[in-house]
């Protein structure tokens, strides 16, 4: 998730388009759309991504020894365990973090003319806390859900196993640590995704808004791929806490970031903090592409549809 507002805005002397004049649910609809598509269509990555990070010894594996072990083991299917749990959590979520983001961002001033990268990173913080706790339950479901010999029948049996064996703080065990590892991430990501952007456009025509897009759906890749790689340690802590106990997983007497971080060192090394990295770059760095596109062709159609509606009034 980042500034997808901002995304087909063009520099100076160049043609943007906006639509930040729409109504709150027109935003929450568009991003929970954004949101449903990106998750869905990148869900067989995730699943590969959940599988190696939870491996707590031996060697990971490569992306395609992960992928030929599902799908000779549990066929095409097994990539797309818990993708049910995502299709709850995934809607609302990104429902919450984009009308959040929007709202906050026009507060902030960062729909006035020129860059504002303060009120883009300050907005995409408050969503992302607002959006992880819609998200994590849900997310603590899909997680357990994607586990090899996962013991849970589908959604609704791991949500009433969980509430009953762990309850409701089993479904927030790793909020604390999701929140912080998405704000580096909104970091890097934004930063990432000016810098390539502006260097990008000063080399693209402007006048012709499909290249203009690739433009920004260049920059998106990039600075998904670069975040996705630079958060992971953070991504393999908040695995671990989401699937403790499960499947062999290990259980951590406390939910404290450092404390588990300091268990993976020790049984692991360094390198246990990296697992799963490859997948999370394939993830994130389309995922944006895909996210970004997506929630633009929502807001330009509702940008349309109020149009048309002014016309007729």
């Amino acid at each position: 998730m980042a500034d997808a507002a901002a995304i087909l805005a063009g520099d100076e002397g160049i043609e943007s388009v906006s639509h930040d004049g729409l109504k709150f649910w027109q935003f929450m609809v568009a991003g929970s759309i954004a949101g449903s598509v990106e998750h869905m269509a990148m869900f067989p990555i995730d699943t590969l991504k959940t599988r190696m990070q939870v491996l707590a010894s031996g060697s990971g594996g490569s992306v395609g020894q992960a992928l030929r072990s599902v799908v000779k083991v549990e066929g095409a299917l097994g990539l797309y365990r818990g993708i049910g749990a995502m299709g709850l959590g995934a809607g609302p979520a990104h429902a919450v973090y984009f009308s959040v983001y929007e709202r906050c961002k026009s507060l902030l001033g960062g729909n006035l003319p020129g860059h504002h990268p303060f009120a883009h990173a300050a907005a995409g913080v408050a969503a992302t806390v607002a959006s992880d706790a819609v998200f994590t339950p849900m997310d603590v479901v899909k997680q357990r859900l994607q586990l090899k010999s996962s013991p849970y029948r589908g959604v609704a049996d791991c949500i009433s196993r969980i509430m009953r064996e762990e309850g409701l703080k089993g479904f927030y065990a790793s909020y604390k640590t999701t929140v912080v590892m998405n704000a580096p991430f909104t970091a890097v990501h934004f930063t990432t995704y000016e810098a390539a952007k502006r260097v990008l456009m000063e080399v693209s025509p402007g006048g012709v808004s499909e290249e203009r897009l690739l433009v920004h759906v260049t920059a998106g890749v990039a600075a998904g791929a670069l975040a996705g790689v630079v958060t992971t340690p953070l991504d393999v802590v908040k695995t671990r806490l989401q699937c403790q106990g499960v499947c062999g997983c290990d259980r951590f007497t406390s939910s404290s970031i450092g404390s588990v971080i300091q268990m993976i060192v020790r049984r692991e090394g360094y390198a246990g903090l990296m697992r799963g990295w490859r997948p999370r770059m394939l993830f994130h760095a389309p995922a944006a592409a895909i996210c970004w596109s997506t929630y633009e062709a929502a807001k330009a159609f509702f940008q349309e549809t109020n149009d048309n509606d002014t016309i007729l009034s």
